[in-house]
Parts: C-alpha cells; structure tokens; sequence
C-alpha cells in the first residue's frame, strides 16, 4: 500500500504541544501498512513544543480532510486558551463520524470542559483540576478511572504521563497490528529490552 492508499488519523497540535505525548502512537501508527499520520493546527506557520522541537503542520482547522479515520488530541500548555474553540467543530464532526478519538493530558480537560465526558469511562491528570476547571460542563465522577489510559467504545483518555499506555490502547482501537505484537511492542518499551527478551523467550 503506498502513502496515497493509507488512512488518515489526524493529530491535533497547538503551541507549547506536549511532544513526548504523541512520540510513541505517531511511530507505531506510521509504521504500519494502514495508516499515517498528519498534524492539524491553527495555521500554516511552524508549532514549538513544549521541548523546543519545530513543527510544520500538514493541514489547518479550515483546509483539513472530509474523511480521516482517527482524531488524537495532543496535550500542552494551549488548551486552556480560546484559540482551542477551532477544535470544538473537528471533535464534533469526528464524533459524528463514530470513529477512534484519543485525547491525552490537558487534552482531557478540553473534553470534559465541552461535555465529552460525561457518557464514558475516562481519566485525566487530575480529578479535582478537572471538576474545577470544566464546572457544570463535566458531570460524570463516578466514572473517573483511576488508570493510565482508560478506552471506553471509541474513545481513549490518558494522564500526561502515559505516552505508552494511550499509544497501546489508540492501537488496539485502531487495530493497526495484531493484539499480540502490540503487546510486545508494549512490553518492549515499558520493561526495557533486555527485560522485555526475557518477558517473551
């Protein structure tokens, strides 16, 4: 399959992105044969992450794709910033088309603060900061996880610092490869190579 016959799955990235948080899914999904990745931001002009790392954006929220197959909201310090109402049409139009949403750190804050919470089984960074900042919008405590990452149908949320965790389940939503060699590659990163030989031998 060349890089015209792939899927699409859209990462959303604003100023001061979290990078370490899209770092693991971005790999693994564009090393598959089905998929590849593309940036969506504000602009055409180059995004800085929170590390400092330079990032020219594929599409902007006007001149995106009609169809993608996947939408990853990138944590960071801008999702507490007016400029995230661009995103509110986007995550409307994904959850519309009833396909894969991750949303990962502040990104969670985002969701719950516009209502996304309410009907799953979620996480966040912090219940309390999460309750304070989305107010009324947010009502559904009782399903707040207590996990790295937590997939309710099709859609998987995670604390900032489960890059590895969100990725591993944003694979498994997306089958980009079989259960089992997610598993490994899981188990690769989180246990070290030298753990993870002995894991699997």
């Amino acid at each position: 399959m060349n890089q015209t016959e792939k899927k699409e799955i859209l990462f959303v990235v604003l100023e001061e992105f979290a990078d370490w948080e899209m770092s693991y899914v971005a790999a693994f999904l564009n090393n598959t044969e089905k998929y590849i990745t593309k940036l969506v931001s504000v602009s055409e002009d180059v995004i800085k992450s929170i590390g400092g790392i330079r990032v020219l954006p594929d599409y902007t929220f006007r001149n995106m794709p009609e169809i993608f197959y996947g939408l990853i909201l990138i944590g960071g310090n801008s999702w507490r910033k007016p400029l995230n109402n661009n995103v509110i049409p986007i995550m409307e139009k994904a959850l519309s088309m009833d396909i894969p949403i991750g949303a990962i750190c502040d990104a969670t804050v985002f969701m719950g603060a516009n209502g996304w919470l309410n009907d799953i089984k979620h996480t966040s960074n912090d219940l309390k900061d999460l309750k304070t900042y989305a107010k009324d919008n947010y009502r559904n405590e009782i399903n707040y996880v207590l996990e790295q990452a937590v997939s309710d149908g099709k859609i998987v949320t995670a604390n900032g610092t489960a890059s590895l965790e969100f990725a591993k389940e944003i694979l498994e939503l997306l089958e980009a490869y079989p259960k089992e060699l997610i598993n490994q590659l899981y188990n690769f990163h989180k246990l070290g190579y030298y753990e993870a030989e002995k894991a699997n031998s």
